[in-house]
């Protein structure tokens, strides 16, 4: 069994890593924490791979651990990796936060988070709303997910209702739904977090917590195509008969034929007309 990271954190923050070895130190130093909590990075076969002694000083709230994979396997590989890591850790984290490697936290991210599941212990998984910003920190729009359990497990027949990056969870629901789903390898984040909706009561924080990076040349734009494809087989292998999940379907069907750079625009557009 390995050691857990830090005597005192509660939390660990599970990051992967694929060559973005400068962002990474700025993802790193937006933890603007006053209670401690570890991370371990996944490192995803980088060609030039992170240090740990190069990496810690950037991440104040407590200690940082990097996990090499052999080879390139994807974000589902990667972080089925770092958490099957986390879950032999003793003694045992009872929250692991998500965080991608090109995004930033606002100050006291996790700490809000936190206070939220340990005064609503109902509430196994939390997110909170976005500021999407691109490539060079411009802010484009702030995406606004539906809140409460019950508005999130209707809407999740149309789309994951959590960013990856703002899910803090308790650790103890991977025993009931276990880890990503790797058989949707473009959106094994939405695969799980629908699973855990199906088991849990699950909200959104209605605040934008973290500054998302919306990048044309990243890992989501490059493989838009697929992972659209992935959120129809998520539809239909969860699907009922209802409202939702034959508007999701419908929905999701003609966004195979639609950039991300366009949808972006659209959605700037609406925000704009909407003030």
């Amino acid at each position: 069994m390995d050691s857990a990271l830090g005597s005192k954190a509660r939390i660990i923050v599970l990051m992967s890593h694929y060559n973005d070895n400068e962002r990474i130190k700025q993802s790193l130093a937006s933890f603007d924490e006053n209670i401690p909590i570890d991370i371990l990075i996944v490192d995803d076969g980088s060609t030039v791979r992170p240090q740990e002694a190069e990496l810690q000083p950037y991440f104040k709230p407590g200690k940082l651990r990097i996990v090499n994979m052999e080879k390139n396997g994807g974000c589902g590989a990667a972080r089925n990796l770092g958490l099957l890591r986390i879950t032999e850790m003793q003694p045992a984290y009872e929250f692991i936060g998500t965080m991608d490697s090109d995004d930033l936290n606002k100050p006291g991210r996790f700490r809000k988070q936190l206070e939220y599941l340990e005064k609503n212990t109902d509430i196994a998984l939390i997110g909170s709303w976005i500021d999407c910003i691109d490539s060079k920190g411009n802010f484009l729009y702030t995406h606004k997910y539906p809140v409460k359990d019950k508005e999130i497990k209707k809407h999740m027949y149309v789309n994951s209702m959590f960013a990856h990056p703002t899910m803090l969870f308790r650790s103890e629901i991977l025993k009931t739904v276990g880890f990503f789903p790797e058989k949707y390898r473009w959106s094994e984040d939405y695969a799980f977090v629908f699973n855990v909706s199906k088991k849990f009561k699950v909200e959104n924080l209605p605040e934008a917590l973290i500054y998302y990076t919306i990048n044309e040349k990243g890992y989501s734009s490059k493989n838009r195509r697929a992972q659209v494809w992935d959120r129809l087989r998520i539809i239909k292998d969860n699907f009922e008969f209802g409202f939702w999940p034959v508007y999701g379907l419908l929905r999701n069907f003609p966004l195979l034929f639609m950039s991300r750079e366009f949808l972006v625009r659209i959605k700037k557009l609406l925000r704009k007309n909407s003030l």
